[in-house]
Formats: C-alpha cells, structure tokens, sequence
C-alpha cells in the first residue's frame, strides 16, 4: 500500500481509502457527493493536506437521501474524522431528471390569460417523427382540468389592454383546491414585458393558500415564446414539492449527523448553489450530476494541458457526453425533457439510456435491443445477486470477462456469474437461437452503437472532428466501454482519470458558484434602442446582486458576463455575443453587430450584412469562484508494471474473440509505467478495457493514457 499524504497518512488499498489509527486526523473537510441510479458516490477532501478518502455505495431508489446519509456516515468514520470537522458540501443529484422521466412528479395546476390554456398542448406544431402519425404526446405537467383561465391581458410592450380579473384567480385557487392540486405555476402572456398581473395573482394564492407551492413564469423564465416559458414554468412548479421534501430531510439528516454545514447543490449550468435557490427553481437542477462530471474534466483538462476533450460518462442507467472545446465546454439554453422544452442554461450533455444496468431485450420481431430501460441500483443486474432476473449490459460484461466475476468496489460486491450467464442464456440466447457469447456479445454491440451515436450527437453534429479531440472516459463502466467508442470514431486517445467512477463527485468539488439571468428585449439593433438595450442590461445587473446577497458572501470576489442574443430580421434562432462591460453606446453597438455578422459565417457558412439584425435576449451570468481543493498528492510506486500483476483471465474481443488476458490493480502501477494490450485494469470504482494492440502508459499523476488503433475484425473485415 502507498501512502497518499504526509501528514493524514491516508493509506490506499484495493478497495477504499481509509485513516491509519493512532494518524493525525483530518481537520478542514470538504465533501463532494453524486446520487446517481445505480450508486452514490462521495469524496471526501481535507483542505490543509490534499489527502482524498473515497467511497461508493448503491442508491436507495425509493429513499435517495438515505444512501447520501449512509454514505457520508459511513466515509466520515472510515476517514476516523469528527463530523463538526465538515465545512463545505457539494450534491449532484438527478432527483428532477427522474421524477420528471418517470411521471413522478407532484399534482401541479396553472392559472394563465383567458384562450391560452391549451398552449401546452399546441405546443409548435411539430412531430418528433415525420412519418409517423400515430406518436403519442407526451402528457403536460399540469393536466387540462387543472389549468385555469383568468381574465385580464398585458401587451406584448407591458402596457395593460386589460386589468387583472381577481375574482378569477379566487375562483381558479378554489377549483384547484379542490384537484387537490399540490403546486401552481402561474403564466401570463407577455409578463416578460410585465409581470404585474402575474405578481398580483401569486400573492393572491400565497395569501388564499399558503400551504400551495407557487412560481410566475416571470421569475422562472422572463423570456418571449409562451410555450417555451409555458412549459418550463408547470415543469418547475411541479418538482417544487419533491426538491423541497428532499432537500429538506436532507438537511434535517445532515443536521442530525452533528455537521453543521448546510449542503449545496450543483446546477445544470455548472455552478454550486444553497438549497433557497433550488427551492426557487429546481428545474436548474436537471443535470446536476452529470454537470459536476464535466466541470472534473474541464480541471483534469486544465493540469495535463489538453483543452479539446469528449467527456464520456457511462454510469448504471444512462451515458453522458459533452464535448469541450479549448477548455469551455458547449452550452444550451433549452433541452427536451420527456418531450417537453424546458428553457435552462445548461452544460450542452446528450444523455441516453445506455449504462451498466440497461436491460437487454428482444422485440416482437426478433431483434435484439438494449436500454433505454434499467434494473438500476434495485434490483439490478443478475449478477449483482439482488434479485435481478433481466439480462443487462453488466452481465453481458461479466459473461464476456470484462468484469471481475468474482467482486467488485474492491471486494465488497460479491458477484454471481453463474445468474449473469443464466438470464442472457434464457432471455436471449434462447430467443435469438445463438450461443450464449454471441448473444452477450450483441449486448456489448448494440449498447457501443447507441453510445456512439451520442458521440456523434455531440461532435459531429455540432460541425466538430472527434478525432480532434481526447476521449475522457469516467463513470462506473465509461473505462470499460472507451476504447471500443474511441476505435469506432477514430479517436486516437483516451484519458482515464485516477479515479473514473467518482469524477462526478470530485467535480462538484470544483463548481463556483453560479447564477444565469434573462430577459426578452426584442428590439432592432440600432442606435434608438440604445436606452431600452442598457435598460434591460441595468435591470440584469439588480438581478444579479440580488442574487449575490442570497448566495455567496460579501467579501466574495464576482464577475459578470453579459450577452446579446441577436438574429437577423426574419430569422426563428439566435447566436449568443458577448457584450462588453455591460453597457453599450453607439460605437460598442456597431462592434456588437459586427461580431455577429462573424459568428454567423463561422456557424452557419454565411451572413447577410445587408438584413436588419434583432437583439431577442439578454443575458447575465454571475460568477463567485470558489476556493479549489489541492490535487491529491499520489504517492509515486515504485516497481514494475508485472508488480501490479493480479493473475489471468479469459476475455472477449471483437477482433479475437476469446484470449488469455493479464488482469492488472490500477493502484500497483508505477508511474511511467507501460503496457500493450490485451489487459485489464481494476481498481475500486472503475475497470478499463485495454484491447489487442492499444498502448497504455500510466503517467506520473496518475491518469491513464491509452492509445487506441484502429479497429481490424477477424477475416480482414
């Protein structure tokens, strides 16, 4: 074992991280935590020293507070450290991505302008499949019987055609009453020009109802195009009550275990935020797990000098993937969810439904098919012994020999080959009239396919050349799968970080904190509209500080980044362009649209300097950098890479078939240290794959970089 730090003499072993007894303690705690489906994963830092203990334990899907406070007992006490020792927490969580995916979210009713409650539905007018008619719609957050007309109207320029009907509203809040309605979201037409009625119906319902969960469109999304604003609105009231009863046994948890440190939680958009701001809109919580994946790899990016990476995050029930570019990583002002626009600034990740736990299947006409569906933590894989009886991707693993079939977290996860090779035989084998390694080899096969489609969504699609940029693979089963994406994209390089399957939890770690503000100025570019553009730019800056007096401390240093998103005249899409200083003039104006006129040929290939150009949006984005944990100081090994030697198993490849393959522990390999594939590589949270003929080098931090070649089947395919 290796000593990881002088002073708290962390010792590392093949299955966690732990204090020696009788060793200095740890004294200034931060802690990083990510609820996945399947596991939970935490890591815990100590300021002073920049030793790390690291532990993972499977989520409670009925109760996800629950494993996140097992889990901070149960790595408080193998660190052997006090719990008033912890002065910082950091949660991702994908409690709303679920909720929303799974309809599990709260009774939720709407109160908006008389003839516009069906906008949800009407939405735009556009089918998913072009050819085919019968794709069901998915279902609005707030039902038809629970959205209520009110009278009153507010013009697209904010004046009043009409004043706000208030024995409508009471009406609505005793109809909704009686739905049994558990949250309301209120949206008026045009209250991104003026929210007065909208304001006056909510304290209207705060003043009828106090028990009822209530958000405005204008404080949530104070932007033009109503279903867009529609739909984000009744999405955020209806996860309202979930994300408060979370967060509030949560803390009440956290306070119980003797710390007094209030946890945080990451956003979608990158940024660290207290629990009032999620409260407020927990629709910005959507990828907040995957969000702190990426934020880890744009740091890992930053100390190895690579700024154009691929972030390949393949977990238990889903894979993420983000492209960065020059160490910024693409964002998105809208996603889909269960078919819905929620409009959020958002880390720009394409997940699918493809992890460990992705249930394998075959369709009525006999083909084979895998995910989007998933065993999850409970009951899980075959393998996993917990009662699954669908055949996965894990088992496939395991039948395959990719997977340990022995244990996995180090020994503390006893698997079960035998109920892995029974269910793929029974359940598709069978059906499929193949053997039992050509149907888990079809598992492997399909699952890579739909995940280098992903890659493919994030790079090619977005008019960049994935073999440009390095593969960072994370997540439980990420090191597993990269090299066979990495091959398939002609991708030449992978990086595995030291510790692949907690880098979402070590990412948090490294958020700033950070809030996004909007709103609708839709106006001509031109020196007119000067007073109204530095309006709405003024109004952005009262937002933000605002919001800073709430979320981050006084003497906290911030910035501001300011944008125009503008278009030409006619056009149904915006670029976004900085704006400098916060603040234009005629001169900085001109600048402004000149800047876009270039953004445009450079992402559409032209421009049309002779079209009137629109500024449609504002935007402000507020930052507080945080203090950043040191780098864990990796104890250097000493040794050959045969020191590292595990033993040997059989292993399945795509150009080989079965081979003698040496199995490796991670956490025994010097520094420098190289091999040439077939290998294995295990270690506590993760296993890389390293197939025929691909490099790997084990450099002196710790990460692991494989160099892939291209893929040659048998017969010269």
């Amino acid at each position: 074992m290796n000593r990881a730090g002088p002073t708290a003499h962390v010792l590392r072993s093949s299955n966690r991280s732990f204090v020696a007894p009788g060793q200095t303690r740890f004294n200034k705690i931060w802690m990083g935590i990510d609820t996945g489906g399947t596991f939970t994963d935490l890591v815990l830092c100590d300021l002073a020293s920049g030793s790390y203990v690291y532990h993972k334990l499977p989520t409670t899907t009925s109760d996800p507070a629950k494993a996140v406070l097992d889990g901070i007992a149960e790595i408080l006490d193998l660190a052997q450290t006090p719990r008033d020792r912890v002065q910082f927490m950091v949660l991702g969580t994908t409690l709303a991505t679920n909720a929303v995916l799974e309809r599990k979210c709260a009774r939720t009713g709407m109160i908006t302008t008389a003839g516009f409650r069906d906008i949800l539905e009407l939405a735009r007018q556009r089918r998913p499949h072009v050819y085919n008619l019968e794709v069901p719609k998915p279902a609005p957050a707030a039902a038809r019987d629970c959205r209520i007309e009110v009278g009153g109207r507010i013009a697209h320029d904010g004046s009043e055609i009409e004043p706000l009907h208030e024995d409508d509203v009471c009406n609505a809040v005793e109809v909704l009453r009686g739905n049994k309605v558990e949250a309301v979201a209120i949206c008026m037409m045009h209250s991104y020009a003026n929210p007065a009625h909208e304001r006056r119906a909510c304290d209207m319902v705060r003043e009828m109802w106090p028990e009822a969960y209530v958000c405005t469109s204008s404080e949530v999304l104070p932007e033009f195009r109503e279903f867009e604003r529609f739909s984000t609105t009744t999405v955020n009231a209806s996860l309202m009550p979930i994300m408060d009863r979370y967060l509030d046994r949560l803390e009440r948890g956290v306070a119980e275990l003797g710390i007094r440190a209030a946890p945080q939680v990451m956003q979608s958009n990158g940024g660290a935020v207290t629990p009032l701001a999620v409260r407020r809109v927990p629709a910005n919580t959507f990828f907040s797990g995957p969000a702190g994946g990426v934020v880890g790899c744009v740091r890992l990016g930053a100390e190895l000098g690579i700024g154009n990476l691929i972030t390949f995050d393949m977990g238990g029930t889903s894979t993420d993937v983000c492209l960065v570019r020059d160490g910024e990583p693409a964002k998105k002002n809208v996603r889909e969810i269960a078919g819905f626009p929620v409009r959020m600034r958002t880390v720009d990740i394409h997940t699918i439904g493809a992890g460990g736990g992705s249930i394998a299947w075959v369709d009525d006409g006999g083909l084979l098919k895998v995910g989007p569906m998933s065993a999850r933590a409970y009951p899980g894989p075959a393998a996993y012994g917990r009662g699954g009886t669908r055949p996965t991707v894990t088992d496939a693993n395991v039948v395959l020999g990719r997977l340990n079939p022995q244990a996995l977290l180090g020994g503390r996860m006893v698997m079960y080959p035998d109920r892995a090779r029974k269910v793929i035989e029974e359940e598709l084998a069978r059906k499929l009239k193949v053997d039992l390694v050509r149907a888990a080899a079809g598992v492997i096969e399909i699952v890579n396919a739909n995940m280098i489609g992903a890659v493919r969504v994030s790079s090619i699609e977005q008019g960049e050349d994935p073999r440009n940029f390095t593969l960072v693979a994370f997540g439980g089963a990420g090191p597993l799968h990269a090299a066979d994406i990495a091959r398939n994209m002609g991708i030449r390089h992978v990086l595995v970080p030291p510790h692949p399957g907690l880098l979402s939890a070590i990412g948090v770690l490294h958020a700033d904190v950070r809030g996004d503000f909007s709103l609708t100025r839709l106006v001509d570019a031109t020196p007119q509209n000067l007073s109204a553009l530095n309006a709405g730019l003024e109004e952005l800056r009262r937002r933000g500080a605002q919001w800073l007096r709430d979320e981050a401390d006084r003497r906290a240093r911030s910035r501001y980044a300011w944008l125009a998103e503008m278009r030409y005249f006619g056009q149904n899409f915006e670029l976004s362009i900085e704006v400098k200083d916060g603040k234009l003039d005629e001169k900085s104006l001109l600048r402004l649209i000149e800047r876009y006129h270039r953004r445009h040929r450079e992402f559409y290939g032209y421009d049309m300097r002779e079209q009137p150009v629109e500024v449609v949006n504002l935007r402000l984005v507020v930052t507080v950098e945080r203090r950043v944990p040191k780098h864990e100081r990796r104890g250097s090994v000493r040794g050959t890479v045969t020191d590292a030697l595990l033993g040997e198993r059989k292993v399945w490849f795509p150009e080989s078939g079965f081979v003698t393959t040496p199995v490796y522990a991670r956490d025994r390999l010097p520094a420098g240290g190289r091999m040439t594939g077939p290998a294995v590589v295990e270690q506590m949270d993760s296993t890389t794959v390293v197939p025929p003929n691909a490099r790997l080098r084990n450099d002196g931090l710790g990460y692991l970089h494989l160099e892939v070649p291209p893929l040659r089947l048998r017969g010269g395919a």
